[in-house]
């Protein structure tokens, strides 16, 4: 994007993120926005269409943009959560802690839990203007094979999960992201783990230099968007943080596809 263009995405996240639409709230209408912000539609568009793929809007119909929040689902009432008495440790180490919960689930006899305590975790899926995202290649020796994953890692103590994304994609790619925007938080298996995941979308990056992880780093490619189906179908893509990052991504072009055609 442009000077101008990337001023009105500022100006438009800086509302989002202040509250000024609340959640729910319409969008002013295209006509509106090009003359108040002193852009021209296509440009306007463009930002429109990265807030969508960010989470920031979603789409309602032929260009019409609302603010992400309401839902017609509603929480259920009157379930009670289970009652923790008491926990001990089997294991524990720098990389994973094994657990007993002493647990009493609603109207069942009190019984011991195997909780696995693990790390907070930042994930980062790069988008360059080729609608490409940015790979590695690596050989994981727990299922024994080789598969494509984005960059991430362990968030340290006290340290913002943004600055764990941004370290670790230089670290382990060599690219410094321009920009960083957090799509979503998570637990991947959220039944007996506790390893709080967080996703992150870049747009644009620059090369700073080699990797400084050979370890982790293996073979860096920047991989066709188009191409992550195939590559999800065959198998190829590992861990949860990439497929829920890319299928993210893929979500909101998907929308956009559909709002573009009606």
């Amino acid at each position: 994007m442009g000077p101008k263009t990337t001023k009105v995405y500022e100006t438009l996240r800086t509302r989002l993120a202040s509250g000024r639409y609340a959640p729910g709230d319409k969008l002013p209408s295209e006509r509106t926005l090009v003359e108040e912000l002193g852009i021209g539609r296509t440009a306007l568009r463009q930002v429109l269409a990265r807030l969508v793929s960010e989470g920031r809007l979603e789409v309602r119909g032929r260009s019409s943009y609302r603010v992400p929040g309401t839902v017609s689902v509603q929480r259920p009432e009157g379930l009670e959560p289970w009652r923790i008495h008491g926990e001990r440790d089997v294991y524990d180490n720098r990389w994973v802690r094994l657990q007993l919960w002493d647990v009493e689930p609603p109207g069942v006899k009190r019984f011991e839990h195997h909780v696995v305590r693990l790390h907070h975790v930042a994930v980062t899926a790069v988008i360059d203007d080729q609608d490409r995202v940015l790979m590695m290649w690596r050989y994981r020796f727990v299922p024994q094979q080789f598969g494509w994953e984005l960059p991430g890692g362990i968030v340290d103590q006290g340290e913002d999960p943004a600055d764990t994304a941004l370290r670790e994609t230089v670290e382990e790619t060599g690219w410094r992201p321009k920009s960083l925007e957090h799509v979503v938080s998570y637990q991947p298996m959220v039944g007996m783990v506790d390893s709080p995941h967080e996703i992150f979308v870049a747009h644009g990056a620059e090369k700073v230099g080699e990797p400084t992880d050979l370890e982790e780093a293996g073979h860096i490619e920047w991989v066709p968007l188009a191409d992550i189906p195939g590559l999800m179908a065959r198998g190829e893509l590992l861990g949860s943080g990439t497929l829920v990052a890319l299928l993210h991504i893929l979500a909101a072009r998907r929308t956009q596809g559909l709002t573009a055609a009606q």
